[in-house]
């Protein structure tokens, strides 16, 4: 048996989860929370990390029912994600894995995510649709690397939902996402957006200043705030409605395209957004056009969670990869693309 520890906290959430051949052990989180109207910010992320970090060890050790001595293996985010946070949980992985004498690696976010997917859902050799605050990309597997059939050239689709909550100024509680999901459950009126594919490629910020104006259509002019005619005005509700429909369209159509090349006939969701009951539901009308099947799961795995960095690391362990103790550092700008998969992912 392998047992193996992970430490996520590449943005709002600090998680510690164990896992042993597949088996969850523990899988233990917190979240960072601002205030309505206000974003996470780099330094205030990593200070909640520092505060919680080690509770939550503590937590994940009682709950897991292990000791230390048990543990083969500590793996951590190596990146993508933000400097501070990273750092914080890094440091912590470094000294528990000094501490304990155990072997350390260092996991790629979004690897964590897609092997954390195919171990819950079942799925053997999906499309990815990999969607959350950070990163918006399709992915497929090929040739031993996750290669990146398409993705947003500017701002993720989590980022763009996060946004346009900020601008309407409701609650990060639980979070931005799922509170703008349930306000767009009551929006009875689609109001145009810009739809922006290009070719694989995806955009979202053209469209966060197209509601945006809705919203506050006199925002360049401080000397003047007209609120819009009555026939004119948008509603939270309907303008909620408005952007999860556009913007999961606009993934659908790109996630279907990279089936057709790849000869899929499977799509897995993974990533904080992932968790989107309305995204989940129309990539599932796709999949049933099309013959396939969809995989997808709840927030306990599809938010960041230790516990998916644990069972990357545990894939990379027990198929070889090792890491020199000067390489346990963090890279903001991770690639997918740039990990070699020395695991088995498929039949080539």
């Amino acid at each position: 048996m392998t047992i193996a520890i992970g430490f996520e906290g590449s943005a709002n959430k600090i998680g510690i989860g164990i896992i042993r051949d597949g088996d969850v052990l523990a899988n233990v989180r917190e979240t960072y929370v601002t205030p309505p109207g206000c974003g996470f910010l780099p330094k205030e992320t990593a200070a909640h990390h520092r505060k919680q970090i080690l509770g939550i060890l503590k937590e994940a050790l009682r709950v897991a029912n292990i000791e230390p001595k048990e543990i083969n293996v500590v793996c951590y985010t190596k990146g993508p994600g933000m400097a501070p946070p990273l750092l914080t949980v890094a440091i912590v992985a470094r000294t528990v894995a000094q501490i304990w004498n155990k072997p350390i690696l260092g996991v790629n976010h979004c690897i964590g995510h897609i092997e954390m997917g195919r171990l819950i859902t079942g799925a053997k050799n999906p499309t990815v649709l990999y969607v959350s605050g950070g990163n918006t990309q399709v992915i497929a597997y090929s040739n031993k690397k996750y290669r990146i059939f398409g993705e947003t050239i500017d701002i993720a689709v989590g980022n763009c939902l996060d946004r346009f909550a900020r601008i309407i100024k409701i609650s990060n509680d639980p979070s931005p996402g799922y509170n703008i999901e349930q306000l767009a459950k009551k929006g009875t009126k689609y109001i145009p957006l810009p739809y922006t594919v290009k070719g694989m490629d995806i955009s979202f910020s053209g469209i966060l200043s197209a509601i945006e104006k809705k919203v506050l259509p006199d925002r360049g002019n401080k000397n003047r705030r007209k609120p819009l005619p009555v026939e004119e005005e948008a509603h939270h509700e309907d303008l909620c409605y408005s952007l999860q429909e556009t913007i999961f369209a606009m993934l659908v159509e790109i996630t279907e395209r990279a089936m057709a090349h790849c000869g899929s006939n499977e799509v897995l969701i993974v990533g904080g957004v992932g968790c989107n009951e309305r995204l989940q539901e129309m990539m599932g009308l796709m999949c049933k056009e099309r013959g396939s099947k969809l995989f997808a799961t709840d927030e306990k795995f599809c938010i960041d969670n230790g516990v998916m960095i644990a069972h990357a690391g545990w894939e990379m362990f027990r198929s070889g990869t090792r890491m020199k103790w000067e390489d346990a550092t963090i890279t903001q700008r991770f690639r997918t693309d740039d990990v070699q998969v020395t695991w088995n992912v498929a039949d080539e």
